[in-house]
């Protein structure tokens, strides 16, 4: 029988099902995607948050939603990078990521148009939850080779540690489950 955690998310109650890593640690799965009035909620409180920026960068694809609903929100643009090179994509920079939730390591990618639109801009970097700060990391490199300059790290859950960072904007921690 699956066990759940209840918590609030922007003002909302979410059972978020429980989910084994490893033989020795759960995590509560939060799943954005298909959850519209979250994803409003969530974009209004962070929008209320975080610091000024010209872009949102996310990867793909459960940060999506989140960035399109701030950018809408907002009026703001938002990009998104790619976890495979797409055939209109031309300069391509890459990095290499390996995240709790993804059994294998990926690459993400972003096309040289996209980071020409980021150059010199005041990014803001989203995703929908951060625990250990990989994806994270790969998307500060890809804003770094990309040029520009990022103002703010952003999520709706910082999941475990990530709760202690001082330097990221989040709703609310969301536990580990480690199991004797």
């Amino acid at each position: 029988m699956a066990e759940y955690y209840e918590m609030q998310i922007a003002g909302l109650t979410r059972k978020l099902k429980k989910c084994a890593v490893s033989d020795t640690l759960d995590i509560a799965a939060f799943i954005m995607l298909g959850d519209v009035e979250v994803t409003v909620e969530s974009a209004k409180a962070l929008l209320k948050k975080v610091p000024d920026f010209d872009i949102i960068l996310t990867a793909e694809c459960k940060g999506i939603p989140l960035a399109y609903e701030m950018a809408r929100q907002s009026g703001k643009p938002y990009v998104v990078a790619r976890k495979s090179v797409k055939l209109y994509m031309d300069n391509v920079i890459s990095v290499k990521v390996k995240s709790i939730t993804t059994a294998n390591e990926q690459v993400l990618h972003l096309d040289g148009d996209t980071a020409a639109l980021m150059k010199d801009k005041r990014l803001l970097i989203l995703d929908d939850v951060i625990s250990t700060g990989e994806s994270l990391n790969a998307l500060e490199a890809l804003a770094k080779k990309a040029g520009a300059s990022i103002v703010g790290e952003a999520c709706v859950l910082a999941e475990g540690s990530a709760s202690k960072r001082q330097d990221l904007i989040f709703l609310e921690p969301l536990p580990l489950f480690f199991k004797d």
